[in-house]
């Protein structure tokens, strides 16, 4: 174990709860001795311990904290953390509605650079610096013991730079497509193929206010659509179609697989492979409306197109949206993007309406769901920024 002493601005952040680790944090910068997953014993400007941390390179912090005590980094360290993050998840657990959520949310539940997904009787782990596979021996017999029902668990690498590594670690394979319900609903999932599994679990509650609100009686326009998951919502909630656009080729068959999983026909609802700017083009010169769109586009993809930003595109796919949008419709406008705060999201999606002439009234907003805790210290944790808005005119 390294001892690292940290500048004064540092030991406060810390001592108040900073979960994040940051290349400047240090007294002495780091050297070529200094690796993805050293041990850190740190103390602050005044030579107090603060607390046990490891190196672990990720967007824009250099480690984790993993705890303000003299303690032993093992297999039980661990363990206690994933029992504590499992008990706080039992009413998920006992919802016979809904099989598939977050069971352990990184920094928000003590631990940066680790997530554990539930599905089903399946978990997926995923790993997100190289730093934390120093620990891995024992994080993953801390989940072989805590989560000893699962039917298997699969481990997802996804380090900055390199491509996803998806394998399984414990157990048996699970089903392709394995089957999850939430809300009632039923979603085609894939757990071992590449970073994504075909649902993104933390958007549990506006796809429930979609089906239970939003889209009963609307025709819904879903942009960037994936596989198609705020659609089937919507329908099942009473939208009398749905239109979902989306340019990955493969979101087409698996948009299909949604429905018919839910005993829908996919061909009483459009799927199309084409961009989102086109389709909208398309849209207006047809003059086609909608009472709902959604858009929940990636921070950043590069296609045939062009590139994808959201900080230059986001305003141009809202005053688009609304010209296809009824009086009195409904944008469902999202973001992940971890760099955009909350005001800075609302200000593009202002420069949107004020693009295209319209006014609007925001009438819900939405965050993480309950299961994905965040450390109130990192800010930038928050990622998921949802602004639900009605179009007056």
């Amino acid at each position: 174990m390294k001892t690292k002493q940290v500048r004064e601005l540092a030991t406060n952040r810390i001592k108040a709860g900073y979960p994040a680790i940051e290349e400047l944090d240090f007294a002495s910068r780091l050297s070529k001795e200094d690796k993805d997953g050293d041990l850190l014993r740190l103390i602050g400007h005044n030579e107090e311990f603060l607390g046990l941390g490891y190196l672990g390179k990720e967007n824009r912090s250099v480690g984790w904290m993993l705890t303000d005590q003299e303690e032993t980094i093992d297999q039980y360290f661990f363990q206690k953390l994933f029992m504590d993050a499992k008990a706080k998840r039992g009413s998920l657990y006992a919802d016979e509605g809904t099989n598939a959520f977050r069971v352990f949310n990184g920094a928000g539940d003590g631990l940066g650079g680790l997530t554990i997904d539930y599905y089903n009787d399946y978990y997926v782990v995923s790993l997100y610096n190289q730093g934390i596979y120093r620990f891995l021996d024992a994080i993953q017999q801390a989940l072989f013991d805590v989560f000893k029902e699962a039917k298997g668990i699969y481990e997802k690498k996804n380090v900055a730079g390199k491509p996803t590594q998806s394998r399984l670690i414990h157990g048996e394979e699970a089903p392709e497509p394995h089957l999850v319900r939430e809300n009632g609903i039923r979603y085609a999932t894939y757990l071992n193929d590449g970073w994504m599994t075909g649902i993104f679990l933390d958007q549990r509650h506006v796809r429930a206010a979609m089906m239970n609100q939003y889209a009963v009686g609307k025709r819904l326009l879903n942009l960037f659509s994936y596989t198609g998951a705020f659609s089937v919502a919507g329908a099942m909630g009473g939208a009398t179609q749905t239109v979902n656009i989306d340019l990955a080729n493969r979101s087409k068959e698996l948009t299909a697989e949604q429905f018919e999983v839910n005993g829908l026909n996919p061909d009483d609802h459009e799927i199309r492979v084409i961009d989102t700017a086109s389709y909208l083009d398309y849209a207006k010169k047809h003059a086609l409306e909608f009472g709902v769109i959604v858009i929940d586009p990636p921070t950043f993809a590069r296609s045939k197109a062009g590139t994808w930003r959201i900080e230059e595109d986001y305003p141009q796919v809202i005053a688009d949206s609304l010209a296809v949008l009824e009086t009195g419709g409904t944008l469902i406008a999202s973001t992940n993007a971890w760099m955009l705060s909350a005001d800075e999201f609302y200000d593009l999606i202002l420069a949107g309406f004020k693009q295209a002439g319209v006014d609007g009234e925001v009438i819900e907003t939405y965050g993480l769901p309950e299961d994905f805790p965040t450390n109130r210290q990192y800010i930038e944790s928050q990622y998921l920024k949802v602004f639900v808005l009605r179009k007056l005119n």
